[in-house]
């Protein structure tokens, strides 16, 4: 037992967390966003299900499919006109993955003590890999979940919100060609939503114990 409390310990670490570069401009104003938008989790309406994958995989196709239009919509605009967009596509996309993530650990029990940690796990997992890692560690058939304080959520939104505007700079090119970027758009968000999904799963199927904050 001891060894495992080091473990966790050492491999939860939140000198990931608070040791940071500097913010500035859309990377400030993208970790504000992520900070903003992780805070309330949004409420499900779906039953536990005996059934939980399935439901799962109809509904993420769902969600993947509104995503996409979401966003290949939003996408359309050229130009200048189409930066402005940006912003406003990211936020209406993971609107939509932040209720999908909601809606699978209703399916599987575990949206009633859901957390923010688990919703920025969810989200961002597969976006910002090095940033969340120390989020969870999986030990077994377990997942051993990190609860942050709010200097370490902040530092974390942080490091989330610079990775997401190297993104978004990138994705700027795509508003000078609207008809193919629009399409582009639309097919990175399918994507990214499955991924979405994807991590939501493999975590909520599973037993989750929560960690104290350091």
């Amino acid at each position: 037992m001891v060894r495992l409390q080091r473990y966790i310990q050492a491999t939860m670490s939140s000198r990931a967390l608070t040791t940071l570069p500097e913010k500035t401009g859309l990377a400030q104003q993208m970790g504000d966003a992520v900070l903003g938008f992780v805070s309330r989790i949004p409420s499900s309406k779906e039953p536990i299900s005996s059934t939980p994958a399935a439901r799962a995989e109809a509904l993420t196709q769902a969600a993947a499919r509104a995503a996409a239009l979401t966003a290949g919509g939003l996408a359309l605009p050229p130009g200048p006109l189409g930066w402005l967009t940006l912003v406003p596509e990211l936020m209406a996309v993971w609107r939509v993955q932040a209720q999908l993530v909601s809606d699978i650990a209703a399916l599987y029990g575990r949206q009633a003590t859901m957390t923010r940690e688990q919703m920025i796990y969810c989200l961002f997992k597969h976006m910002a890999s090095q940033a969340v890692r120390d989020l969870t560690v999986r030990l077994g058939e377990r997942f051993i979940v990190r609860q942050l304080t709010t200097q370490a959520t902040r530092a974390l939104a942080g490091v989330i919100g610079l990775r997401i505007s190297e993104r978004v700079l990138s994705k700027g090119v795509s508003r000078w060609l609207p008809v193919v970027g629009a399409m582009g758009v639309g097919a990175y968000a399918y994507y990214d939503t499955r991924q979405v999904a994807k991590t939501a799963v493999a975590l909520f199927e599973r037993e989750i114990e929560l960690a104290p904050a350091d």
